[in-house]
């Protein structure tokens, strides 16, 4: 069977969409028939995915992070209860109210059908599913504990949204009030500070320094903005296609691992992500040395990708995976003490789950942290330079009293 997405009109001549299941169109058409409903077309699915497999991958919309996560933790739930896969698949694409991922979890279904696994259908949709995703069902389809793999792949999905969502969520405030803030002193430079100070400009008064560094800053925004903006904008966009060749952006990430707070935060969470990547793969029964291979593809960072490329070639020829990890200089005292004790115990997945959950609650509490300070030394900026500009309007008022006293 196949999914066909469907345009009918009802007995009272609205219009309808969905999509159906069935081995032909002919068949869709009849069971509209059989509701009543008018057939205006009926498409199979896959003949909206374009032939080109580089063009389906580049304007393919994957699967947010929520989404995935609810897929998962259905997908699990139904499996532990004992449906066959299929079943399991009918049953979430009935679920979900969205008709992209209904079409996409409606057509995985229909290679299960067709006698492939569970892996090999995801497959199809790489740009939706993870590779992560794609190897941890896998095995667990190999070790026929799927349903408890999915639920962990549920979890470190949810929490990974869960995180996202907090960062985001604190960063909206600071944000907003930076935008508002630049807004507020560049309305200030171009339009309140010129038309107040002309007026003792036509006086033929001597302005103080500030007044003058004022104006000539409001001058220069006038002459210049919409060309720095056009500047900064071309280069964002400049630098966005430098980022696209990887010796450039091979550079740019070693760069950033040499800054001193921020080289510590991306290596947190670059090693955050590998531990905790590590621990799925390898209790679902892939290899270690796999699933470092499958781990290392995750990182964000070529520079610490490459190194874990290294300690990954390390442990493949004999070599433990505290050594190798200690000579990529990107890991944390703590965290290799753990997995080295994770070794010699036999428990290396409950320690590098340990480790990584370690490291991923120092990271988000660092981030917080920064965020609400930003929030008070944001404030403290925009006040000292609005009273500044203030300032620089006053002064010469000022100086007029005065004058005027004597």
């Amino acid at each position: 069977m196949a999914a066909f997405e469907f345009v009918a009109l009802d007995a009272n001549g609205k219009q309808r969409k969905g999509i159906l299941e069935a081995d032909n169109a002919k068949q869709v058409r009849q069971q509209l028939r059989d509701k009543g409903w008018t057939p205006m077309s009926v498409e199979y699915t896959e003949q909206k995915k374009d032939t080109s497999t580089g063009l389906k991958k580049l304007f393919a919309r994957g699967i947010s992070i929520p989404d995935l996560a609810l897929f998962t933790r259905q997908l699990a739930t139904l499996i532990a209860a004992g449906l066959p896969v299929e079943e399991c698949l009918k049953a979430v694409a009935e679920q979900t109210e969205k008709k992209r991922i209904k079409g996409m979890v409606l057509e995985i279904r229909a290679r299960v059908l067709e006698g492939h696994s569970l892996a090999a259908s995801l497959n199809e949709f790489d740009y939706a599913f993870p590779k992560l995703y794609r190897a941890t069902v896998a095995a667990g389809e190999h070790a026929g504990h799927l349903d408890l793999v999915l639920n962990r792949l549920a979890d470190h999905t949810e929490n990974s949204s869960k995180s996202q969502r907090e960062i985001k969520t604190a960063a909206i405030y600071p944000i907003i009030l930076c935008i508002v803030a630049i807004s507020i002193v560049a309305a200030l430079l171009t339009f309140v500070v010129p038309s107040i100070v002309d007026v003792f400009v036509k006086n033929g008064q001597e302005l103080p320094t500030l007044t003058k560094v004022m104006i000539s800053l409001s001058n220069g925004l006038q002459a210049y903005g919409l060309y720095m903006l056009l500047f900064i904008v071309g280069g964002g966009i400049l630098f966005g296609l430098r980022l696209q060749r990887p010796e450039f952006r091979y550079k740019w990430h070693g760069l950033l691992l040499r800054v001193p707070f921020l080289g510590k935060m991306i290596k947190g969470f670059n090693t955050a992500r590998f531990a905790s990547t590590l621990a799925i793969l390898n209790s679902s029964g892939v290899h270690l040395v796999e699933s470092m291979r499958i781990a290392t593809q995750v990182m964000g960072n070529l520079v610490i990708k490459e190194r874990l490329e290294q300690a990954t070639q390390q442990v493949s020829e004999g070599g433990s995976l505290k050594n190798a990890l200690t000579e990529t200089r990107i890991f944390p005292p703590m965290m290799l003490h753990m997995i080295a004790s994770g070794e010699a115990s036999g428990e290396l997945d409950q320690m590098l789950e340990r480790t990584a959950n370690m490291q991923e609650s120092d990271l988000q509490n660092t981030v917080t942290a920064l965020v609400r300070m930003f929030e008070p030394i944001m404030l403290l900026v925009m006040g000292g330079v609005v009273m500044l500009i203030v300032m620089a309007i006053m002064m010469p008022i000022l100086n007029m009293n005065d004058m005027l006293k004597l």
